[in-house]
């Protein structure tokens, strides 16, 4: 019995570092996608080099928070990891489901409004993060 309670106690440690490290990279991936886009406007004045200096940032912090996604991943036991993948299968339908559609209305100007890829990426995230609450509470 305290076998078993000491993995568990070292399953959780390690999920709660992972999931810490996850969250620091996706932290600096948004600061970074920030940096990006307002940085040209706002800090730099549209300077080419500081721009691309910027988007290589982006892409190296977004390598990063992939590594560590696969690792989080990883670490996450069997459940965890079918209602992560889950949850990843229905944000990827909704993304493409929505997306391709909010795209043609967007080229023939159907929208009343700029359609901008941040819209998908909020909505990419909020059904994931659905999914994941419903997968996690089904399978309790």
């Amino acid at each position: 019995m305290n076998q078993l309670k000491l993995q568990e106690n070292g399953y959780q440690s390690r999920i709660r570092t992972s999931s810490m490290r996850l969250a620091r990279w996706n932290g600096a991936w948004v600061a970074a996608s920030a940096l990006m886009a307002f940085g040209p406007k706002f800090i730099w004045n549209k300077d080419v080099l500081f721009t691309l200096l910027a988007v290589g940032l982006n892409v190296a912090v977004g390598v990063s928070l992939i590594l560590a996604s696969k690792k989080y991943v990883e670490e996450l036991d069997e459940l965890q990891r079918k209602v992560y993948f889950n949850a990843l299968a229905i944000t990827v339908g909704v993304a493409i489901v929505a997306g391709i559609p909010y795209s043609v209305l967007n080229t023939y100007g159907v929208l009343p409004f700029h359609a901008d890829v941040g819209h998908l990426v909020i909505l990419m995230g909020l059904t994931f993060w659905v999914a994941h609450q419903y997968g996690t509470r089904r399978y309790r």
